[in-house]
């Protein structure tokens, strides 16, 4: 009788179990041709903006369990665009990310907080040109057709990362303060 009731109460927990399983998503594909990473700053009081047009990592998301999630993104620096060829060259410099020694910008996701309806708080590590700080910033996501987006912007001090050395150290003409913003789109599995 025993032997019988195994399989039968294996078979149930499966049929119970089975509509929520396949319920169940997990955003683990990068769409970087649907995705972007932006930038903001302001040189002599104008705003001005930029982009990283390559970037890659990999990240897991189950919106069921969303402290549990993990991301990597590493920008590949080359890719910059500042609107203006001079500056994209003059980026690459070892003033400015010295792409040479230190050719990616990689974030690396810590923990993972809900704040509320489909808004948490990330915290994680950032390293560009050599120096790593840790960053906490806020996140939306949100799903359509099993594409989920997440969204958010952080303020780094380019000076925590010397981004610009020698006379570009001070921030008189170049503010400290770079906004990014990212719009980075997953498939689900």
């Amino acid at each position: 009788m025993n032997t019988l009731l195994k399989p039968l109460s294996l078979a149930l927990a499966i049929s119970v179990f089975a509509p929520t399983l396949a319920l169940a998503e997990n955003y683990d594909r990068i769409l970087a041709d649907d995705s972007a990473i932006a930038f903001t700053y302001s040189q002599m009081g104008v705003d001005l903006q930029g982009s990283f047009g390559s970037f890659d990592g990999s990240l897991a998301f189950d919106p069921q369990q969303p402290e549990a999630a993990s991301a990597t993104i590493e920008v590949a620096l080359e890719s910059i665009s500042t609107g203006l060829a001079e500056a994209d060259v003059e980026a690459a410099k070892p003033t400015w990310f010295n792409i040479e020694s230190f050719p990616v910008a990689r974030f690396e996701s810590q923990a993972v907080r809900v704040l509320d309806d489909g808004r948490y708080e990330v915290t994680g590590t950032l390293s560009i040109k050599g120096h790593v700080e840790q960053v906490v910033f806020p996140a939306s996501f949100s799903a359509t057709d099993g594409v989920g987006r997440f969204e958010g912007d952080l303020t780094i001090r380019r000076g925590d990362f010397s981004i610009g050395e020698g006379s570009w150290s001070r921030f008189n003409i170049l503010a400290n303060e770079v906004t990014v913003r990212f719009s980075i789109a997953a498939a689900s599995n």
